[in-house]
């Protein structure tokens, strides 16, 4: 019996063949170079930057997100199971806990079902963190690392798949709301009841009415993200950077909620040619609340995917002696595949994780 052809072809593409590399090697020294710039300017800032453990007691509790795990073995022969992180966000925040004022790690991280021209099971996120300011700071410091990341990679547009974005045009700014109104037709905050919860009912309305389709047992939450990514974010980011701003509280599981309107978060992305590129947030501080989401989207995930992950108690506790904060977390290989217009993230990783028992 012959082999299935894409053996043949999966050989052809191997990362590590010398002609593959060599298509490939400008990308990864562009990837350095704005590594090292990046590095510079966050030192410039008077950023801290840290290196934090991959293994975890949690992934992190976000329903969505797929953790790899793994048995650690103590001396006496006892097992106990930890998670590679899929975020360094856990282990920050316990060092503002602790008095760093300004920090920033650039961590390996580990996402599990996630493969695909944007993601990978194994990529690089630049996280930074300023203690006492204000989360719109973070849409200045994406402004300046946009500019910066297009200089060191020898650019001045940003590209992916036939959009360009200009790094140094002034960030435009449009709240979830805002967005939903305009590409979708659908008021959202006629959708979401006082308490900040959102009606599935409500929402299911408005999509029929707009033409857009969804699951019979689709929650609020099912939809708010089916509209987003067919109607929303294909259209942010094109010209100059889009910051959308203000999500609903719901979907902001690590954000504190509006001053002004608990409805809403302090939680924002950027996007560059309809690529989600950074998820930002004004950082939760009271332990007892996060506690709750964490357990909510716990069960979430339970009724979903049949799974869920531990809390970490040690970073509810450091919550409670965690300074005021904004944090973000910025995909640094897709922010390297904008500045060299490649077209999957392959491209930009110097060894990618081999799949089907190649590479």
């Amino acid at each position: 019996m012959n082999k299935p052809d894409h053996d043949k072809s999966a050989a052809v593409e191997a990362w590590w063949q010398p002609d593959r590399h060599a298509d490939r090697r400008p990308a990864l020294l562009a990837r350095n170079r704005v590594k090292a710039a990046m590095r510079a300017w966050f030192d410039g800032e008077g950023f801290i930057e840290a290196d934090v453990p991959a293994l975890q007691v949690s992934p992190g509790n976000e329903t969505h997100l797929h953790g790899f795990s793994t048995t650690m073995i103590g001396n006496d022969g006892s097992g106990e199971t930890m998670y590679l992180h899929t975020s360094p966000e856990f282990a920050a925040k316990k060092l503002l806990a602790a008095g760093e004022a300004r920090l920033v790690c650039f961590s390996p991280v580990y996402r599990n079902r996630e493969r695909g021209p944007l993601h990978h099971p194994e990529f690089t996120m630049v996280e930074w963190y300023r203690a006492r300011e204000p989360y719109e700071t973070l849409f200045s410091d994406c402004q300046a690392l946009l500019a910066l990341g297009a200089e060191a990679a020898g650019t001045t547009v940003l590209s992916w798949r036939g959009s360009t974005c200009d790094p140094k045009a002034p960030i435009v700014r449009l709240s979830v709301t805002e967005a939903f109104e305009r590409h979708a037709g659908i008021d959202l905050m006629a959708t979401i009841g006082p308490d900040g919860e959102g009606q599935a009912g409500a929402l299911g309305a408005q999509m029929q009415a707009a033409g857009l389709s969804f699951g019979a047992d689709d929650s609020w939450s099912d939809m708010f993200s089916r509209v987003l990514v067919e109607k929303v974010e294909p259209q942010l980011g094109h010209g100059a950077a889009t910051v959308l701003d203000a999500y609903p509280a719901s979907e902001a599981a690590l954000a504190r909620r509006n001053p002004a309107d608990p409805r809403i978060s302090e939680r924002f992305e950027l996007y560059v040619c309809g690529v989600e590129l950074a998820n930002g947030f004004g950082e939760l501080t009271d332990a007892a609340e996060q506690r709750r989401r964490f357990a909510a989207d716990m069960a979430e995930k339970q009724r979903i995917y049949g799974e869920r992950y531990p809390i970490d108690e040690d970073f509810l506790a450091a919550l409670s002696i965690m300074p005021p904060a904004s944090g973000i977390a910025l995909g640094f290989d897709r922010l390297v595949m904008l500045c060299t217009g490649a077209r999957r993230i392959e491209d930009v990783l110097w060894a990618p994780v081999a799949q089907g028992g190649a590479g």
